[in-house]
């Protein structure tokens, strides 16, 4: 199988990317980048893109499946404006190239609780980025909804003011299905599902994914 990914670099990404490389059922792997990463497998091609000038890649978005892990803290991006951009308005634009180019397989990195109608900013961006790419109609398409993710070396406070919270609540036998996951455990379910699961529409909740 050919994989491509946008949004390798980021945590869960990178070891989405390192599993494909080492999976002997994936023969082809194709990143678009916004700069070289430095890696180098007789198996990975680098497309460095401009995310802003999809079409200009258009032609390298041909393969078995894509995954999209691609995202972004209001933080970084400064503005909703500018998230909304990168979380929704580029990979649904990848998407539709990827439907228009014959891509059969979808797997979207989404959150748990999105939702279209939610009344939080983020939960309805990564809701209507569901609902979006589902309308493209892919023979498959795989829709995993983690919670709070263990990145490995993460510099971000918040997300470790948070996973120490759900520690000890866990440890009280409380709230045991948002327990942290590593982004490793997550990539390595995104691989898993596009050997198991068939045709058709799967949404993976986050209660779901650790078992799956």
């Amino acid at each position: 199988m050919k994989a491509l990914i946008i949004g390798a670099s980021g945590a869960t990404g990178t070891n989405l990317l390192d599993l494909l490389l080492a999976d002997s059922a994936y023969t082809e792997v194709v990143t678009f980048v916004r700069r070289n990463s430095g890696k180098s497998h007789p198996k990975l091609t680098e497309i460095l893109t401009d995310f802003d000038q999809l079409e200009e890649v258009s032609t390298d978005i041909k393969g078995d499946v894509w995954f999209s892990c691609l995202g972004t803290t209001l933080k970084a991006a400064g503005s909703k404006d500018k998230q909304w951009h990168i979380d929704y308005e580029i990979p649904l634009q990848f998407a539709k190239i990827a439907k228009r180019n014959g891509v059969p397989s979808a797997v979207l990195l989404s959150a748990y609780g999105a939702s279209p109608s939610s009344n939080l900013f983020y939960s309805k961006l990564k809701g209507k980025l569901e609902e979006a790419i589902g309308t493209l109609m892919f023979d498959r398409y795989i829709i995993f909804k983690p919670g709070v993710l263990l990145r490995e070396n993460s510099d971000r406070m918040g997300e470790h003011l948070t996973i120490g919270a759900i520690k000890i609540l866990n440890k009280l036998g409380l709230f045991k299905k948002f327990s942290a996951m590593p982004t490793a455990t997550l990539a390595s379910k995104m691989v898993k599902a596009t050997k198991v699961l068939k045709s058709g529409t799967h949404i993976i909740e986050l209660e779901k994914i650790f078992s799956f």
